[in-house]
């Protein structure tokens, strides 16, 4: 059996951060926006023929972890020898190869076309889809939201740090995503935005430098919850940027969603100095005398890709720019289905 599933990575608009619990808690009528966008991650799960022993033992069949991206690859004699194991070459495949328990050997093969460190929620789109494939080939039949969940659950013990949902809504749903924070739980809803007109008004340039999501958020992380009342009153203008910023994309108010861009960027940027870098300064001004209404990191910044939302008609000269000041344009499109799977099995 062969099972392959992919799932597209996002830019996110507004209401970053807040999505790691308990954050949210703290800010009345928390939600992130976001977009999912062409620039995919993938997986490969191929079953071993033969017999692999006793049906559901852990020591039957060997697993094969392979990443091409990174050029990474480890081996285990079955399952116990990989939950046995202290360390691993690719933690987060290994962590959710180990949550599904698959009864056969394996191969599981991954591949991202999104740059090291990007920003843009590969390692989280990556997830989803390995629980996809995971879940296809042992039966668990479990939901797109436990995927969500798992998935998240996973990247922390890999990263050590308190994770977010905000990357995975969109690798499972695709299009634009309202992520409502709420007591108990979070609550996704499909954003009805004219696709085409904000495809023809984003760009994604990467800066040439990886960025560090795990320390800048566990920074902001800390100082929150340490009351840090600078932090604390951004992230509540995050909160009233982005329930703004919610009407102005679904009405095409372009003009007002650059302007609440800005907004976010400029409270987001303060909330700790490695949040934005001369780079990143330098790509998004060059890119805003040029026709950009608004940049913004991706992610938590500190790196990684710049997302800006330009004027009808300005892409070349901001794509030029943006080359010039050392950035890299990532082309893409506005991906509408999210997360697919497929599966081949004998020959076919």
């Amino acid at each position: 059996m062969r099972i392959q599933a992919r799932a597209p990575t996002r830019i996110d608009l507004a209401g970053g951060t807040l999505d790691i619990w308990p954050l949210y808690l703290f800010h009345e009528g928390a939600l992130t926006l976001n977009v999912a966008i062409s620039r995919y991650a993938s997986c490969a799960l191929e079953t071993r023929p033969g017999n692999y022993g006793r049906r559901g033992s852990r020591e039957a069949g060997g697993i094969t972890l392979v990443s091409r991206d990174t050029g990474r690859r480890e081996s285990f004699a079955s399952l116990a020898a990989l939950e046995r194991a202290r360390r691993y070459r690719l933690p987060l495949l290994a962590h959710l190869v180990r949550c599904f328990a698959p009864r056969t050997g394996l191969t599981l093969t991954t591949d991202s076309e999104a740059p090291a460190g990007a920003g843009i929620g590969g390692s989280s789109a990556m997830a989803v889809a390995i629980c996809a494939a995971l879940d296809r080939l042992t039966g668990a039949g479990l939901s797109r939201a436990d995927w969500i969940h798992i998935s998240r659950d996973a990247e922390c013990k890999v990263i050590r740090v308190p994770t977010g949902t905000q990357d995975h809504y969109p690798s499972a749903f695709g299009g634009v995503n309202a992520i409502h924070l709420e007591t108990g739980r979070e609550r996704r809803a499909a954003v009805y935005a004219d696709l085409d007109e904000l495809e023809r008004r984003l760009v994604l340039c990467y800066t040439g430098r990886p960025r560090q999501s795990g320390t800048n958020n566990w920074e902001v992380f800390k100082a929150h919850l340490d009351g840090d009342r600078r932090v604390w009153r951004n992230l509540e203008e995050i909160t009233a940027v982005a329930r703004a910023m919610l009407p102005a994309l679904e009405h095409g108010r372009w003009s007002e969603v650059g302007r609440l861009m800005r907004e976010e960027w400029s409270f987001r940027r303060g909330n700790l100095p490695t949040i934005s870098t001369p780079t990143i300064d330098r790509i998004i001004a060059d890119a805003r005398r040029n026709g950009a209404l608004a940049g913004k990191a991706c992610g938590a910044g500190g790196g990684g890709c710049v997302a800006l939302l330009i004027e009808q008609e300005a892409r070349p000269r901001v794509e030029a720019a943006l080359r010039m000041a050392g950035g890299k344009v990532l082309p893409f499109r506005i991906d509408r289905r999210g997360l697919q799977v497929q599966t081949r099995t004998g020959n076919g």
